[in-house]
């Protein structure tokens, strides 16, 4: 067992910073990455949140812990599953596993990191609605050990829910995480933390990576991390400032969904005069995550005749067999038959349906475990609403009285996305980033070992 003291040590991760962001509008960001240095390297593939945040917290890439996306199809299950929270989805030993076994009273704090719950990290914070009996939702976190939860809102107030996702989404949730990494410093004073601050995940999305509203969007995040800086500063904790990804220009949506619905491989059943994916009879259908597509063919022998149609789709860069991006193992277990990469400048929308009008209830709602793929435009509003805000209230002011209500105020038109991400192979510029690291880092894995050599070296 290692008994020495080592200096403490805060990972926090700016999701979406790239090099290329670095500059005028970010003058915390870019003195560190000038005193502490900057690498840039090629995101994790697929390059997105669960996968690449595992690829640095196990050391491996998904052929050893199995996140293949931030979702997937469950082949037993029959059912598409994205956001999922338990960590022992993630397969392997995590960082803190190791190091709990090398060194005596070793405590970490993993706040807001994906997969954190059902974990064996010491302290952990995520945000956690709590579903109600009678199909209501209260927003909440969820913490280990329990009697956190009730603790740190009380000094920091609730969580900020919906600047966490959805139209909403902005500053709000990682100012919280920034001060609850704080308030957990102060009362727990861990080895190890991670710090999870999305803000420029969503407004890069919304706007994409060269509109003038993003200079704000990184003066505010460019704040929080000075912030943060100081405050470890005084704290005598080693910071190092990671991404999973930079956010590309995007101006293409393809739906992969209905293109197999036109050659006659979806199945569609009607629900309540709407349409609904049927994934139990569907021949071949899509998942999609970002700029890349899990796609799950029902009968083998067809996997050639759908990945010839995909790839003729305007569009689409490449199709893959599962094998030939992972080893046979858990992440061939769970990933599609083929996976469809976007060309730069496209991406995949999980839409199926045909008209507007038959679009399923949870379409025009934030709904991100309903829909069987990820939707970017739950960031917006939709514009064709003449009043948003009283629409808004209107259901607000419904549920409080306890009607069941949809808040369908999400658009339909794909077109309002403008940055996307998935792809590994982006200009330099739009990699992802490690500030301060003393190790070359040329994978996200390389901040396994990262870690690991600052406590064990």
């Amino acid at each position: 067992m290692t008994v020495a003291p080592v200096q403490r040590l805060a990972v926090i991760n700016v999701v979406g910073l790239s090099s290329g962001l670095l500059g005028e509008a970010t003058p915390r960001l870019s003195r560190f990455a000038t005193e502490q240095g900057v690498q840039s390297f090629p995101p994790a593939f697929p390059a997105v949140t669960c996968t690449a945040q595992s690829n640095m917290l196990t050391g491996k890439n998904p052929s050893g812990h199995g996140i293949v996306a931030n979702g997937w199809h469950d082949r037993e299950s029959c059912e598409v599953k994205f956001w999922k929270q338990s960590n022992r989805l993630v397969h392997g030993e995590k960082i803190w596993d190791v190091l709990h076994q090398r060194i005596t009273g070793f405590k970490c704090a993993n706040l807001f990191w994906w997969y954190n719950m059902e974990s064996t990290a010491d302290i952990t914070i995520t945000p956690r609605p709590l579903y109600l009996a009678d199909g209501k939702k209260s927003f909440d976190i969820h913490t280990q050990p329990m009697n956190l939860r009730e603790a740190i809102k009380a000094d920091l107030g609730e969580f900020p829910f919906p600047s966490f996702w959805g139209p909403a989404a902005g500053i709000g949730c990682s100012q919280w995480i920034s001060r609850s990494a704080q308030w957990i410093e102060n009362h727990n004073a861990p080895q190890l933390s991670l710090v999870y601050l999305p803000h420029l995940d969503y407004s890069l999305q919304k706007y994409g990576p060269e509109a003038p509203e993003i200079a704000q969007e990184l003066r505010d995040i460019d704040a929080i991390v000075g912030e943060l800086l100081d405050f470890y500063q005084r704290n005598n904790v080693r910071v190092i400032i990671v991404s999973e990804y930079g956010i590309s220009a995007v101006n293409q949506p393809i739906h992969l969904n209905r293109a197999l619905r036109t050659a006659g491989f979806l199945s569609i059943k009607d629900e309540l005069g709407r349409d609904g994916l049927d994934v139990f009879m569907s021949d071949a259908f899509a998942v999609a995550d970002h700029q890349i597509a899990h796609v799950y063919v029902r009968e083998k022998h067809r996997i050639d005749e759908v990945k010839k149609l995909l790839e003729d789709v305007p569009g689409v860069e490449k199709v893959l067999h599962a094998e030939e991006i992972w080893s046979p193992g858990i992440a061939t277990e769970r990933a599609g038959d083929l996976i469809a990469i976007a060309k730069a400048g496209a991406w995949f929308t999980y839409y199926f349906w045909e008209n507007d009008e038959r679009a399923p209830d949870y379409a025009r709602t934030v709904d991100i475990h309903r829909k069987p793929g990820y939707d970017p435009a739950e960031l917006f509003l939709d514009p064709s609403i003449a009043f948003p805000k009283i629409k808004i209230a209107q259901f607000l002011l419904k549920k409080k009285l306890g009607f069941r209500a949809l808040m369908e105020v999400i658009p339909l038109d794909s077109r309002t996305v403008k940055g996307s991400h998935g792809r590994s192979e982006v200009p330099p510029g739009e990699q992802a980033i490690a500030l301060g690291a003393r190790i070359n880092i040329s994978a996200a894995e390389d901040i396994f070992e990262e870690i690991l050599t600052h406590f064990l070296s």
